[in-house]
C-alpha cells in the first residue's frame, strides 16, 4: 500500500488565484509598461559593455607568477614587453645599413609614444641578448616595448599608434604582435563574432518556435523574453565593470544563456497555459494554474542553473567569475522575466496566444489533444520493457565516448585561439618557427634581497645546470632586485618547461626567488583550480541534492540527478580533446589546434552545461513527480511525464543548440569550443539521457524512487517545492507492482 497525495487535475475545477498570480497580473498593462521601460534603460546602461571588457583572465591573481610579474613589470619594464613589432626586410639582411637605420628610426619613434615604455629592438640590444631578437634566416628582427596600463588603457594606445607603425616603411616591412595585440585582436573579434551569431540564431531561433508552437503569436513570446534578459545582463555586466575585471567571453554566455533559458522557461509557461485554455480554463485561471505549477518549476530550475553558475566564484581567474556574474544574473532576469512578464502578456492576449496558427499551411487539422506525445508515450513504454538494456547500453555509449578526456593535456590560451591569418598570430607564428629559443616564452626569475656579484654568479650556475635549462641570461641589478632570463630547451609550457618551474622554485638562493613566465602562469593557474575544484563539486553536489530533494521529496532521486546530469557530459568532453586537443575537424571547423585545452575551460564548461542538465532534470521530474502525485502509478508516472516534457525539452534543447552553435562559428577557439562543446552536451542529455537513461533508471528502481525515512518526509512536508496544486488530504492509493 502506498499514500499518494493527490492534487486536482487540469480542469477539475478552478482554483482561486493567488497573490502572486494576483500580483502578476493585476495591472498587465502596467506591467508591460514599466518593463519596457527598464529594458530601454537596460540598453543605455549597457551601452559600450564590450568595451570595459577584458580579454584575459587566465591567471591567479594570488600566485607568485602574478606576484613577481607584477614586480617585473615596475622595476624592470625591459624584462616584460608586451608589444612586438616584427621587421621583414625582405630579401636583404636585417643588418644592411639601410634596413638598420631604419628600424632604429622605427625605434626612436615608439620609445617618444606616451603610454610606452621599456623600448628595445635588435639593432640596440647587448651582444649577449641580440641573438633572441634575431631570426635564424637573418631577415626578421623585432623591436619590444611595453604599453603601460590596463588592459582597457592598453588597447586604446595599441589603437593610436598601430595605424604609424603597421605596414611598409622604406626597405621594411612591420607587423605588430605580443600578448597585448593578441588580446586586442581578440576582444575585437569576439564583439565581431557575437553580433554575427546574433544575427544568425534569432531567425532560425524564431522559425524553430514557430514550428514548436504553431502560433506565431506564442512564438514571439519567448524571443521577446530572452531579449529583455540579454539587455539587463549587458547592464548589470556594465555595473561590474565599475568594480571589478570582466572577461569580454563572458558576452557569448550572456547571449547564450538569454535566449536558451529564456526560451526553455517561455515554452515551458507558454506549452502549459494553452493545455490550460484548451482543457476549458478561462485566461486568469489557466495562468493562475500555470503559475501554481509550470511556474513553481521555472523558478526551481533558475535556482538550479544558478547554484551551478554560481561554483565558478570560487576560483580566483576573474575570466572563471565572470562567467558565475553573467550567468547569474541572465538566469534571474530570465527567470523574472518569465514569471512576471510573461503571465501579464498572457493575461492580454487570452484565447489570442494561438492566433496566427502557420501550421495550417502545411496541415489539414490539428492534432486532437489527446494524441499529443503519443511518440514520446510509445519512447517511454518501450524503454521501460527493455529497462536493463537501455541503461546498459546508454551509459556504455557514454562512457565509451568520454574516454578521449582521460588524454587531456592542460594549456594556456594564446595567439593560436585566433584564426591563422590573424596579424598577431602571424607574427607569434613566425617567432615560434623561425627564431632562436622561444622568444617571450622563457621564464623571469626575480630575486629580491641584497647579494654580491659572486653571489648572482653562483646561483646563476646552479640554474644553468638544470637537465631543461637552454640559457640563462642576465642579472639585471636594480637596487636590491635583479632579474634573470631562462630559457628551456623544448616548448615553453610543454611538460618539461612545468617541471622546470618546480626545480626553479626549489633551488637554494642566498636571496628570496619568484619565478613567473607562461610555464609558471600555468602551473599556478592549474594548482589554483585543482585546490578549488573539490569545494566547487562539494558545493553544486550538496545544493542540486538539497534543491532535487526538495522538489520531490525522494532520497534517490536527488543521487540519480547528480550521476546521470554528469554521465551527460562525457560526450562533450570527448569531442573537446577529440577534436580541439588532437586536431581533428580542425580544417573543416577552422581553428589551429594548440596541443591543449585552457586550463579554466573546462570547469566553465562542466558548470555551464550541468546547470543545463539540471535544467531539463527539473522540468522531466516535476511533471513526473506532478503525475505520481495524482495517480500514486510509478510507470504511469514516468510515462506521462515523457509524453508531456518529451517533446518540450527536445525543442528547447535543439533551440540551445541552435543558439550555440552560432556562438561556435566564432574565430576564436575557445568560444568556438565553448559553444560547439555545450551544443553537443545538451543534444546529448536531451535526447539520450532524458529519453533513454532517466525512464530506463527509473523503471528498474521502481516505487523505491519515491522513499524517504520519515524525519526526511516531514521535512519535505513542510518546506517541499513541487509542481502541482497543494496537496488534497492524503487517499490511500493501491498500486501495481513494478
Amino acid at each position: 500500500m502506498t499514500q499518494v497525495n493527490k492534487a486536482p487535475h487540469p480542469g477539475d475545477g478552478p482554483p482561486r488565484p493567488g497573490g502572486w498570480t494576483r500580483f502578476v497580473t493585476a495591472r498587465p498593462r502596467l506591467s508591460l509598461l514599466v518593463a519596457l521601460v527598464l529594458t530601454a534603460l537596460a540598453v543605455v546602461a549597457g551601452s559600450g559593455v564590450a568595451d570595459r571588457l577584458g580579454s584575459g583572465g587566465w591567471e591567479d591573481p594570488a600566485a607568485e607568477s602574478t606576484y613577481a610579474t607584477k614586480a617585473l613589470e615596475r622595476q624592470f619594464p625591459d624584462s616584460q614587453p608586451n608589444l612586438l613589432l616584427l621587421v621583414d626586410s625582405g630579401r636583404a639582411s636585417v643588418d644592411t645599413p639601410a634596413v638598420a637605420a631604419r628600424a632604429r628610426e622605427l625605434t626612436r619613434q615608439l620609445a617618444a609614444e606616451k603610454g610606452v615604455t621599456g623600448v628595445g629592438s635588435y639593432w640596440q640590444a647587448a651582444p649577449s641578448a641580440a641573438p633572441a631578437l634575431r631570426a635564424k634566416d637573418g631577415h626578421e628582427a623585432l623591436i619590444a616595448a611595453r604599453i603601460t596600463g590596463d588592459e582597457n588603457a592598453m588597447g586604446r594606445t595599441l589603437d593610436r599608434i598601430a595605424p604609424r607603425y603597421r605596414g611598409t616603411h622604406g626597405p621594411v616591412q612591420v607587423r605588430i604582435g605580443g600578448i597585448v595585440a593578441v588580446r586586442h585582436e581578440m576582444q575585437t573579434i569576439i564583439k565581431e563574432d557575437l553580433t554575427r551569431a546574433e544575427m544568425i540564431a534569432l531567425p532560425i531561433t524564431l522559425v524553430l518556435l514557430v514550428m514548436v508552437f504553431g502560433s506565431a503569436v506564442a512564438a514571439l513570446l519567448p524571443l521577446g523574453i530572452g531579449i529583455v534578459a540579454i539587455l539587463g545582463t549587458n547592464a548589470v555586466l556594465r555595473g561590474l565593470t565599475s568594480f571589478t575585471d570582466v572577461s569580454v567571453f563572458a558576452l557569448n554566455l550572456t547571449t547564450a544563456l538569454g535566449l536558451g533559458l529564456a526560451i526553455d522557461y517561455a515554452l515551458f509557461i507558454v506549452r502549459r497555459y494553452r493545455e490550460e485554455l484548451s482543457a476549458g480554463a478561462d485566461p486568469l485561471t489557466a495562468v493562475a494554474t500555470t503559475l501554481r505549477t509550470a511556474g513553481r518549476t521555472v523558478l526551481f530550475s533558475a535556482l538550479t542553473v544558478a547554484v551551478s553558475l554560481a561554483a565558478m566564484m570560487v576560483f580566483p581567474q576573474y575570466f572563471l567569475r565572470s562567467f558565475a556574474y553573467a550567468g547569474i544574473a541572465v538566469v534571474l532576469l530570465a527567470a523574472a522575466a518569465a514569471l512576471i512578464l510573461l503571465p501579464a502578456a498572457l493575461i492580454l492576449l487570452g484565447h489570442r496566444v494561438n492566433s496566427l496558427d502557420l501550421r495550417r499551411l502545411v496541415r489539414r487539422a490539428p492534432k486532437a489533444d489527446n494524441a499529443e506525445g503519443t511518440a514520446w508515450a510509445r519512447t517511454a513504454s518501450l524503454v521501460m520493457r527493455r529497462a536493463p538494456l537501455f541503461a546498459l547500453g546508454t551509459t556504455a555509449l557514454l562512457v565509451l565516448l568520454g574516454l578521449p578526456f582521460l588524454g587531456v593535456k592542460f594549456g594556456t590560451a594564446d595567439d593560436r585561439q585566433l584564426p591563422s591569418g590573424a596579424e598577431s598570430h602571424v607574427v607569434q607564428q613566425h617567432l615560434r618557427d623561425g627564431f632562436p629559443g622561444s622568444p617571450g616564452g622563457g621564464l623571469d626569475i626575480l630575486a629580491e634581497g641584497r647579494a654580491t656579484d659572486a653571489q648572482y654568479a653562483a646561483y646563476k650556475q646552479r640554474v644553468a645546470a638544470l637537465s631543461e635549462v637552454d640559457r640563462v641570461d642576465g642579472p639585471l641589478v636594480k637596487g636590491d632586485s635583479a632579474y634573470f632570463t631562462v630559457q628551456p630547451k623544448g616548448e615553453s609550457v610543454d611538460t618539461a618547461a612545468q617541471s622546470l618551474v618546480g626545480d626553479l622554485r626549489s633551488l637554494k638562493a642566498p636571496f628570496a626567488t619568484k619565478v613567473t613566465g607562461t610555464a609558471a602562469v600555468l602551473v599556478d593557474s592549474k594548482h589554483a583550480i585543482g585546490e578549488r575544484l573539490p569545494w566547487a563539486g562539494a558545493f553544486i553536489v550538496i545544493v542540486t541534492l538539497l534543491l532535487v530533494f526538495l522538489l520531490t521529496g525522494s532520497v534517490l532521486i536527488p543521487l540519480q540527478a547528480v550521476v546521470l546530469n554528469a554521465l551527460s557530459l562525457t560526450a562533450m568532453f570527448g569531442a573537446v580533446v577529440w577534436v580541439f586537443q588532437d586536431g581533428h575537424l580542425s580544417g573543416a571547423l577552422g581553428f589551429t589546434s594548440p596541443g591543449s585545452i585552457e586550463t579554466t575551460l573546462p570547469v566553465l564548461m562542466f558548470c555551464v552545461a550541468f546547470g543545463l542538465s539540471m535544467d531539463y532534470g527539473v522540468f522531466l521530474l516535476s511533471r513526473i513527480k506532478e503525475e505520481y502525485d495524482r495517480t500514486g502509478d510509478h510507470n504511469e508516472a514516468v510515462r506521462h511525464g515523457l509524453q508531456r516534457t518529451g517533446g518540450l525539452i527536445t525543442a528547447a534543447a535543439v533551440i540551445l543548440a541552435v543558439v550555440m552553435v552560432a556562438i561556435g562559428t566564432s574565430r576564436v577557439t575557445n568560444t568556438k569550443m565553448l559553444g560547439l562543446g555545450i551544443a553537443l552536451a545538451v543534444l546529448m542529455d536531451a535526447m539520450v539521457v532524458r529519453s533513454l537513461l532517466v525512464p530506463a533508471i527509473m523503471r528498474l528502481t521502481g516505487r523505491a524512487t519515491w522513499w524517504a525515512p520519515a524525519p526526511l518526509r516531514r521535512f519535505h512536508q513542510r518546506f517541499g517545492l513541487s509542481e502541482g496544486e497543494p496537496a488534497a488530504p492524503a487517499e490511500v492509493k493501491e498500486t501495481a507492482g513494478v
